[in-house]
C-alpha cells in the first residue's frame, strides 16, 4: 500500500466518526422527540377565532386572564387613555411554562445518559477505531448538547447528579481502559 492509499484510508476513518458524532446525536433527538414529544403552546392556550373583548379586569380574569394597569409613572393618565390591558394568555401561559420546564428537565437527564452510554461503548467496541472514536465523540458533544440548551431549565440538584455521575462514568472509563 502506497502513502496516497495510506492517507485515504485516514480520511475516511475520520469522515466515518464524524458522521457517526452528528447522526447519533440527530438520533437521539429524534428519539426523544418520538418518546416524549415537546408540549406545544397551541395546546395550553387556544386561539380562538374570534376574541372576546377584555377591557375590564373582571372580564379578564373570568377568563384566565392578568390585568395590568396602564403605566401612571410615565406620564399624567388621562380619561381617554386605556384603563389598562388583559393578557388572557397568563394562566395558560404558566401552565405551559411549567410543562416545558419539566420535559426540558427530561431531555437533559435523557440526553447525557445517553451520551455517557456512548461514550461507554464507545470504548468497549474496540475493534474499530473510527466507530469506538464516533460514538465516543458523539457522546461528548451529547453532554454539550444537553448542557447548552437544557441547563437553565435542570433544578441546581438535578445539574450537579447528573453531572457528578457523568464524571463517575468518564473517570471510572478512564482508569480501566487507559492504565499505563
Amino acid at each position: 500500500m502506497d502513502a496516497t492509499q495510506f492517507k485515504g484510508k485516514g480520511v475516511l476513518k475520520w469522515a466515518l466518526s464524524i458522521g457517526i458524532i452528528i447522526i447519533l446525536n440527530l438520533f437521539f433527538a429524534v428519539a426523544i422527540q418520538t418518546v416524549t414529544p415537546e408540549p406545544k403552546f397551541e395546546d395550553f392556550c387556544v386561539q380562538q377565532q374570534v376574541r372576546p373583548v377584555l377591557d375590564s379586569e373582571e372580564s379578564c380574569v373570568a377568563v384566565g386572564g392578568q390585568w395590568n394597569p396602564p403605566y401612571t409613572d410615565v406620564k399624567p393618565v388621562d380619561l381617554s387613555e386605556p384603563k389598562g390591558y388583559c393578557n388572557e394568555f397568563f394562566t395558560c401561559q404558566m401552565e405551559y411554562e411549567d410543562e416545558r420546564k419539566a420535559y426540558s428537565q427530561n431531555v437533559f437527564v435523557a440526553l447525557v445518559v445517553l451520551g455517557a452510554l456512548s461514550i461507554g461503548l464507545g470504548f468497549v467496541l474496540r475493534m474499530s477505531p473510527a466507530v469506538s472514536a464516533g460514538l465516543s465523540y458523539g457522546g461528548v458533544l451529547s453532554f454539550i448538547i444537553a448542557s447548552v440548551r437544557y441547563w437553565e431549565a435542570a433544578g441546581d440538584y438535578i445539574r450537579l447528579g447528573i453531572v457528578g455521575l457523568a464524571l463517575i462514568v468518564l473517570v471510572y472509563i478512564g482508569v480501566k481502559k487507559f492504565k499505563e
